[in-house]
């Protein structure tokens, strides 16, 4: 049961794509403040990026554009890596977002702790 690195190397941009999904959502589940979580979320966009550009790659092609006297096999699907650049400009909007919140949150609370949060929430919630 030991690991083929042959199928490992053969798939690299598939097992970084893991290996950088694990490293965000362990971030974004397990670090309490809201800027590393933020950072975790956007590890976890450019996992999902790369998985997604990575399908569309085979080794060897060319690019999808038909030439005369240069006959390829094989070629790079451009779909991915089109509706990857649409996925980036969502995924720095949500970024954008999430940290004009932050800030909005930590000028009024004057903390980005999820925990500190929770805890001034219930206090809050047990005071009415």
């Amino acid at each position: 049961m030991g690991i083929d690195l042959a199928r490992l190397f053969t798939n690299m941009y598939f097992s970084a794509a893991m290996i950088l999904f694990a490293i965000g959502l362990a971030i974004m589940v397990m670090d309490p403040n809201l800027i590393k979580k933020i950072i975790g979320l956007n590890i976890v966009d450019t996992a999902i990026f790369l998985f997604i550009v990575s399908s569309g790659y085979i080794h060897g092609g060319s690019a999808a554009i038909v030439k005369t006297g240069l006959e390829r096999p094989y070629y790079v699907n451009p779909l991915p890596s089109a509706l990857i650049l649409t996925g980036i400009v969502v995924a720095i909007s949500v970024t954008a977002f999430s940290l004009a919140l932050v800030v909005k949150l930590y000028s009024y609370y004057g903390t980005i702790d999820t925990n500190e949060l929770a805890a001034i929430r219930r206090n809050q919630h047990d005071r009415i």
